[in-house]
């Protein structure tokens, strides 16, 4: 385990970002034993944190190197962005550009960004932009990221690349599966999401830490987490609990 890695397990504890409750159900509808929330890290002193945890991983893999521009998505992504650059800045000497995408296209004040679906406009050609965001569960807002920075590219008459994607939290879990109907269909073990996504996009996908890891680490370590809102050590049975839920949806 890095020191980063170990870093970000007891921030999420420290912070609740990570927490156990009953009841929990994910953006696609399956139940889940626990959520992460980075939006908890809404300090100064926090933001600096894991844009810290951020920028040591992207310095010890070699990603600082091969990234011009440092984009996040809104909403989350985008202070993930933002403090990545500046700890980089302050930690490295690495002085590297953030961006962010808007929800919706801008027409008017900023007459240079035409429209732009990005905030800073910092895409030139040939840049090569690495993305990041809080976690990572079905790969559906990475795909749509892609889309929109195709279309942006395409808009300014300019080639882009996307050198890798990554995320502070990989839930390692399969996609959900449904029924002819699109009706969700529960506890059936769906593809591999992230496998599928470096398959079908080629773009390699780095993860701060998988969940096995932090909850692994936070276990043995005996660090208090948030559980049904009071803070406790993970005990046997709830550690157990978290096994039966990813054999039942975890990836391998």
């Amino acid at each position: 385990m890095t020191r980063y890695t170990e870093r970000l397990a007891v921030m999420l504890a420290e912070t609740g970002a990570l927490f156990f409750k009953k009841g929990l159900r994910l953006k696609d509808g399956r139940p889940t034993p626990y959520f992460v929330n980075m939006g908890m890290f809404k300090t100064g002193r926090l933001s600096l944190e894991i844009g810290s945890i951020f920028a040591a991983m992207m310095v010890e893999r070699g990603i600082s190197s091969e990234a011009d521009i440092i984009l996040g998505p809104s909403y989350k992504g985008s202070a993930i962005a933002q403090a990545a650059s500046i700890a980089l800045w302050k930690d490295y000497g690495l002085d590297i550009p953030f961006e962010y995408d808007r929800k919706e296209a801008k027409s008017h004040g900023e007459t240079s960004g035409g429209g732009s679906m990005f905030v800073n406009q910092t895409f030139f050609d040939g840049c090569r932009i690495f993305v990041v965001d809080d976690v990572a569960t079905s790969m559906a807002t990475k795909y749509e990221l892609l889309e929109k920075i195709e279309l942006e590219a395409s808009r300014k008459g300019i080639k882009t690349n996307v050198a890798g994607i990554g995320i502070a939290v990989d839930r390692e879990q399969t996609s959900a599966v449904y029924d002819r109907d699109g009706g969700l269909i529960e506890g059936v073990k769906g593809k591999n999401a992230i496998n599928e996504f470096v398959s079908r996009t080629g773009i390699r996908v780095h993860a701060v830490a998988g969940i096995r890891e932090v909850i692994g680490y936070l276990y043995k370590s005996s660090t208090p987490v948030l559980i049904e809102g009071k803070r406790a050590v993970i005990g046997d049975v709830l550690m157990a609990e978290f096994e039966e839920y990813l054999s039942i949806y975890g990836a391998v």
